[in-house]
């Protein structure tokens, strides 16, 4: 007798990049493989809340079609960032069929950080989706934080980039984890500023941050999309097709741990 344990999905912070998220979960989907628990960073927390509302894959095609950085931010009235994300929180609101935690029929965790004390901020099981995404998804020094209870949230990838513990605390027995930064970038040369220097940096300090949490996954899918910018977002086709084909090449893996034989 087959038994079939509960699979968690953990999705990495990586801007556009994470549209690659939408092909996995496309070719997983395809393959039967069931997603009980999601578990978001950044642009992962994104397409985690569409998925544990029960949009398809196709569903959140259209939403990434609306789309770009033009109509995802705006003028931010303070100086602690150059822009806002509130946009963002328009369209999601209009586009998500749920608008809270405890409504959505597939668990879901949300990460954030806190300014303040650098602690991970962890958003499940009750509360409005909107605000824990945008905190999530506050690039600093780009977005300007988002106030919740006190506290001035930035992005979750500054302290869980791919949120493999957190979608195991959800329930999950087998964890797949999409890291849609550890291929690195070939669209790099060497930097020749300052802000060149400090911003490949940072991708190096995230990438490194984000493989450290690859131990707590039984998957790793890493697309290969190192030739594509975080900020390609006319690109979404291309992320979709090569994250679907890097999902593939996991398939038998993925399904050897999923269903296993009744002892």
């Amino acid at each position: 007798m087959t038994k079939r344990k509960k699979v968690g999905l953990a999705l990495s912070g990586g801007a556009a990049r994470g549209f690659a998220h939408l092909g996995v979960v496309r070719a997983l989907t395809a393959h039967g493989i069931p997603i009980d628990f999601i578990a978001g960073t950044s642009a992962g927390s994104i397409v985690g809340a569409a998925l544990a509302s029960g949009l398809s894959t196709e569903d959140i095609i259209t939403i990434g079609k609306k789309l770009s950085w033009y109509k995802v931010s705006g003028i931010p009235y303070s100086v602690k960032g150059l822009l806002s994300n509130a946009p963002m929180g328009d369209i999601l609101a209009e586009s998500l069929p749920f608008r809270n935690f405890e409504e959505l029929p597939i668990p879901l965790a949300v990460v954030a950080c806190s300014l303040e004390t650098g602690r991970k901020v962890v958003f499940r099981d009750h509360g409005d989706l909107i605000p824990a995404i945008r905190a999530s998804c506050a690039i600093p020094g780009v977005f300007v934080p988002v106030e919740y209870e006190g506290q001035n949230l930035i992005d979750g990838g500054v302290v869980a980039l791919v949120p493999t513990k957190e979608v195991k605390r959800l329930g999950a027995e087998v964890v797949i984890a999409v890291d849609v930064n550890s291929c690195g970038a070939t669209y790099f040369n060497s930097p020749s500023t300052f802000l060149g220097v400090l911003f490949q940096s940072a991708m190096l300090l995230l990438r490194t941050a984000g493989k450290s949490q690859h131990y707590h996954a039984d998957v790793v899918i890493a697309p290969p999309i190192a030739h594509l910018r975080p900020d390609e977002i006319a690109k979404m086709d291309e992320f979709i097709e090569l994250g679907e084909k890097a999902a593939l090449e996991k398939i038998v893996e993925i399904k050897k741990l999923v269903f296993v034989e009744d002892q």
